[in-house]
């Protein structure tokens, strides 16, 4: 596939399965690129950890943090990455609170690490509930 277009970088992340092409397009400036590349199932770990420290637009970056945090292939390295990313965001006054969400249904990250998230400058009231009852679902300490 030729790309020459931003529809040809978005096609590509979405549909490509080669890891090596994959992570290439990781130094594409389009964050729905990243985004794509964030919900392929194919995206190695890799890559996925190189993606946790994109940043483009409190939206697309609240966005893209979720979509990593719920990858199938996002391991512990980068579910920390992907944590730290959202604890920096929260200390910022930004809300990427679908992303600690999905960081709490992860048993990768033991529970404290997670609940740590409710404690910083950023979280509500109400994403402290809500993480609260997320982690209460979980078997692990």
């Amino acid at each position: 596939m030729s790309v020459h277009t931003p529809a040809d970088y978005l096609e590509l992340a979405r549909s490509e399965s080669d890891s090596a092409v994959l992570h290439r397009l990781v130094r594409c400036p389009y964050p729905f690129v990243w985004q794509a590349l964030a919900a392929n199932p194919a995206t190695a770990p890799g890559t996925l950890l190189e993606l946790s420290t994109a940043q483009d637009s409190a939206w697309n970056d609240n966005r893209l943090l979720r979509l990593l945090a719920e990858h199938q292939s996002a391991d512990r390295t980068v579910l920390r990455a992907v944590r730290d990313a959202v604890a920096a965001k929260l200390t910022e006054g930004a809300r990427p609170y679908a992303a600690v969400l999905a960081l709490a249904g992860r048993t990768e990250l033991t529970a404290a690490e997670v609940r740590q998230l409710g404690t910083l400058r950023g979280a509500s009231a109400r994403l402290r509930n809500q993480l609260d009852r997320r982690l209460e679902l979980r078997t692990d300490p």
